[in-house]
Order: C-alpha cells, then structure tokens, then sequence
C-alpha cells in the first residue's frame, strides 16, 4: 500500500484528507513542515500534500528543502491551498509542484488527482528503471572491453567503483562539497565512473600489456587514455545526446590525472579548477594502483598506500578529500581485501 503524507496545520483538513484516502492509502498526518522532516528522516512517502500557508515553514519553504536535498528531491509534492491566483501557481510549478487541490477540497478529486499523478510517477520510475539497467548495461560491456585489453591491472574498475561510493557517500553525509554532491545521483556517478579508463581502448596492446617499466615516450603514450576518452564519449554524446551521465563519464575520464598543484595531465589544472569528478576519482584510482601487484612493483601495504595519500595532501590530491579518505581508509582496505 503507498504512503501518503498530509501535512496541514489545520486539524479539520488532516482528518477529511485521511477519512478520503486511508481507505487506499496509508494516510500519515503531520501538523506542520518541521514534524515532516522529522518523519522524512526515517520514512519516505511516495507522495506529499502539502499545505501553503503554515507558520514557522510555509508550503514553499518546505518545497524548496525538499527539493535541495536528493533524498527528497523526487517525491511528489501536491499543493493544498485556498490561494488560486497565477502568481502563486507559477512559482509553484517553477519550484517542482505537481499539482494544486483547492480548499476546501472535494474527496473524489482528491482521490482522482492522486490516483492520477501516483499512476503517472509509477510509469516514470518503470521507465527510468530500464533506461538505467540498458546504461549500466552498456557502461558495463565497454568498461570490461577496457579490463580485457590491460590485462596487468584486474578488476580494476568494479574496485574503484566501490572505494568512489565509499568516498562519496560519506563526503555527502558529511556535507563535504555539498552544494555539488546534493545535485548528484550517486548511482549514476559511479556507473559513469567505470569508464574513467575508456581510452585506453586506443593505447597499443604493446604498451599497453608491457610487463617492464615503460619509457619516457611510452610513457607519454599512456598519458593520452584521459583526452583519448574524452574524444571517444563525446562521440557517443553526439550520436545519443545523452549529456547528463555521459558528461560527467567524460569528466571522470579527462581529469582523474590532474593534480591538486596543476602538476598534473592532461591540462595540468590546479586546485579547483580540476572538477570533483576528477578529485575524487585520483584518490580512488591512485588507492587502487597502490595496493595492487603490477609486473614492474610489487602491492604496497594499505598503511604504507595511506600514508603515500596522506603525503600528497594538497600537492596531488584535494586536501579536504584527503582527509575524509584518511578517517574511513578502513573501508577501502575491507573492498581492497574482498576483491
């Protein structure tokens, strides 16, 4: 049964909108917006009636947190209210409402308009749902092309994959770089992060799989994987038109090299010109480089791999990054050992 939050501080409009609904819906009722995020932090509805005018927080007020913070962000919000001027209708839509109800309402169109907008949002997420599974499919397929051309670094993007979710989730509970994360859907990002190694697909097979060190201008060969998968996701945002996962996949893919210092590649840009994409995804990629055996070096030690990170705090890496990968480094070696 889906869960409907009716929040008012009218008493006599919360008990007619549960008599109407709670016959087909679990009906919560909440007095203002402050107790709704109380309940919010534990239990999300799968949709909202939400009151305009309410003191301490209003009906915008409360809009606009819900929409700032991706917990929230995709809930559907039905307005209540006794206001039916444009204006306030204007800004609602402007702000993410999905509709108005009237007050005082009528029980059928009450009933009908929800029935309606929860018939729709589930078409939406069934929809979306495919989408995302034929992505991560694709993401998947070209992601493993890459693995089974450099043979010398195995599972190297499933790993990575995990110590970036590590990294990202606790940065977002922690409100590190918040106005940045709070927009990011985390799934999306690490499936587009698993083609941070996409052009490698156009370095040799020689250089590529040789079990020496490599030479200066073999080197300089590897180097081109960041702008060689740039080129190569560009191409595919200009046949599908897909930008939003494929724009940050093309980020993940041309700055996960750069350095905090500017001493990095392809660009060689400095702090936080460098995206957080590419910030994020240096510690994840260098993490993993360090612990993992290679022809040319054997694995360092999770210590001896923290405290190389801990030294490249504000020279390679983003130093506030830095930190929160020091205080949860055990969470990497738990992915490091299991994989």
């Amino acid at each position: 049964m889906k869960t409907i939050f009716v929040v008012d501080d009218n008493p006599v409009n919360l008990f007619a909108a549960k008599e109407v609904l709670s016959d087909q819906y679990k009906v919560i009722t909440l007095s203002s917006a402050s107790i709704m995020f109380e309940f919010l932090n534990n239990f999300l509805p799968d949709l909202i009636l939400l009151d305009i005018l309410m003191p301490e927080m209003d009906g915008f007020g409360a809009l606009r947190r819900l929409r700032a913070d991706k917990r929230y962000a995709k809930i559907p919000v039905i307005f209540l209210t006794s206001k039916n001027d444009a204006e306030t209708e204007v800004l609602g839509f402007e702000m993410g409402v999905v509709d108005f109800i009237s007050k005082p309402f009528s029980g059928p169109v009450l009933l009908n308009r929800i029935k309606s907008h929860l018939h729709i949002e589930s078409i939406i997420h069934k929809r979306t749902e495919k989408l995302l599974r034929l992505q991560n499919g694709i993401t998947s397929v070209l992601a493993n092309m890459v693995e089974h051309r450099d043979k010398l670094t195995g599972n190297h993007i499933e790993r990575t994959a995990a110590y970036l979710k590590i990294l990202l989730d606790t940065m977002y509970e922690k409100k590190i770089y918040y106005n940045d994360l709070r927009d990011w859907d985390v799934d999306i990002m690490i499936s587009a992060a698993r083609l941070h190694d996409l052009g490698k697909i156009a370095v040799s097979d020689m250089i590529l799989n040789k079990r020496e060190k490599l030479t200066e201008d073999e080197f300089n060969t590897i180097k081109t994987h960041t702008s060689e998968g740039e080129k190569i996701i560009e191409g595919i945002i200009r046949e599908t038109g897909d930008e939003d996962f494929l724009d940050s996949a093309k980020l993940f893919a041309g700055y996960h090299h750069e350095r905090w210092d500017g001493l990095g590649y392809p660009r060689g840009l400095k702090g936080m010109d460098i995206p957080l994409q590419g910030r994020v995804m240096a510690i994840a990629d260098v993490y993993d480089a360090l612990v993992s055996d290679r022809p040319y070096k054997k694995a360092f030690t999770h210590e001896e791999a923290v405290e190389i990170i801990r030294d490249g705090r504000g020279t390679q890496f983003d130093p506030v990054i830095v930190d929160i990968f020091v205080e949860i480094n055990e969470l990497f070696q738990m992915v490091a050992i299991s994989r």
